[in-house]
């Protein structure tokens, strides 16, 4: 396992990135970015007892697990272990056969996924879904879609506070675009860059919807360690400075024991352990699932 080296740590006087401001302004005039403290955090996603099946193979078996306020949750798991199964349930790609997922006590098991992410609850995927063609700039900007007032008739005939909006709209792209380190690349499209680039800017549109919740299934898949240690800053950024839950799939377990404030583990659609990273290192069926029963 790669061990993320520096001093990435939780706790921190001052944040490792710039950027953000304005995303954080639009975020704080919906509700207060406080950040309680751990035993008055409350429960903001819950998926009670989901039970996933496709034909004979059981990808989830009665799976529970809670996201709470300000908290980066880790689901870790061998391969097959059912880890994107469980955050395409929970985003509403997959309908769970047996359970249900509320968020902030809604009820959305039932709900589209474009509806859930309207809600806040915005991911990244495993594979990455861009829109290839257009600029790094344009794929930011499309993750705003939801706060855009303006439409294609009135941008078309250019009213004047239409010209204003999409301003204010890009400037926030942009605001995004400095946060993630992306300047020289902000014109270039996408489906040319590098694949740690294009990881980044996935994160900026899922970043751009104002998530209430962040699902990143596998941010640092295919990295080097110069970019591991970028993507784990911007991570724990979003978490700080914007208060905004993360969930967090990811097989570096150096990564997930540095930044994770509890862990799920997964094992053949089953949870076998739920902790504080010190208490799932040394868990004996954590063990046996990474390394086998011996």
């Amino acid at each position: 396992m790669t061990e993320i080296t520096g001093d990435i740590t939780k706790k921190r006087e001052q944040r490792y990135s710039y950027g953000l401001m304005l995303l954080r302004e639009c975020i704080e005039k919906k509700r207060p970015l406080t950040n309680p403290n751990v035993k008055e955090r409350k429960v903001l996603l819950r998926a009670e007892n989901i039970s996933i099946a496709f034909g004979k193979l059981q990808a989830l078996n009665n799976v529970m697990v809670e996201v709470k306020e300000g908290e980066i949750l880790a689901i870790i798991g061998p391969n097959g272990a059912g880890k994107t199964c469980l955050l395409n349930v929970i985003s509403g790609f997959y309908r769970a056969q047996q359970g249900d997922v509320y968020m902030e006590e809604k009820k959305i098991t039932h709900l589209s996924s474009h509806k859930i992410a309207e809600l806040g609850l915005c991911r990244t995927f495993q594979n990455i879904a861009l829109y290839t063609g257009l600029s790094v700039t344009d794929n930011i900007i499309a993750g705003r879609h939801p706060h855009i007032g303006y439409n294609f008739v009135t941008g078309m005939i250019y009213f004047p506070w239409a010209n204003k909006e999409e301003a204010f709209q890009r400037a926030i792209a942009e605001d995004i675009i400095d946060f993630l380190e992306l300047e020289h690349v902000r014109g270039s499209v996408v489906g040319m860059l590098a694949y740690g680039l294009r990881k980044r800017v996935e994160l900026g549109r899922a970043l751009a919807l104002e998530p209430r919740i962040l699902l990143l299934d596998e941010p640092m898949a295919g990295m080097n360690l110069d970019e591991k240690e970028d993507m784990a800053r911007f991570i724990i950024d979003i978490n700080e400075f914007l208060k905004i839950p993360i969930v967090l799939i990811e097989h570096d377990m150096g990564v997930v024991m540095d930044i994770a404030d509890r862990i799920v583990v997964l094992d053949f659609g089953n949870k076998i352990a739920e902790g504080v990273p010190e208490e799932i290192k040394g868990n004996p069926k954590v063990i046996a699932a990474y390394l086998g029963a011996g």
